[in-house]
């Protein structure tokens, strides 16, 4: 996050980012016709529905993580931001089959994504984080960038 907010972008080297995007153009080839991409300048939602204001997000992991829904969750608190009533999330997981919905409950979703935000904040005022452990960091686009050089 912090390398992310200083322009420091690894999105597009990335063999993981690529592999995510082949993942969900391959595996929904029909949403380019039926839904857009929508970017919010801030974020960039893949999948949108804009009849029913839904979020789709596609996932290559092979597990759930609390991470895929706090995504969804920031995309929903920032369309109601925006003024979109009702925004709904759903999270898809193609190589588990599995489809789950993630459910926006106005007030107290706001107040946890804000705490997020002040606590995404407070890092962001400090000098570049110390690296996490390596075994965290394998998935991560900018595992190159932090760990070329070392064993």
């Amino acid at each position: 996050m912090w390398l992310h907010a200083k322009h420091l972008r690894m999105e597009s080297s990335s063999e993981l980012v690529a592999e995510g995007k082949l993942i969900g153009e391959t595996t929904y080839p029909q949403r380019a016709a039926k839904w857009q991409e929508l970017d919010l300048g801030i974020a960039k939602i893949d999948f949108f529905d804009p009849k029913t204001h839904t979020v789709h997000e596609v996932k290559k992991s092979n597990k759930k993580e609390d991470a895929h829904r706090a995504q969804v969750k920031y995309y929903l608190y920032l369309l109601e931001k925006m003024g979109v009533e009702n925004p709904r999330g759903v999270l898809e997981y193609p190589k588990l089959r599995i489809t789950e919905a993630v459910e926006w409950d106005g007030e107290t979703d706001k107040e946890i994504v804000e705490r997020w935000l002040g606590e995404a904040q407070a890092i962001l005022q400090g000098s570049c984080p110390k690296k996490l452990p390596k075994t965290k960091c394998k998935k991560c686009s900018y595992f190159d960038f932090c760990w070329s050089g070392e064993e």
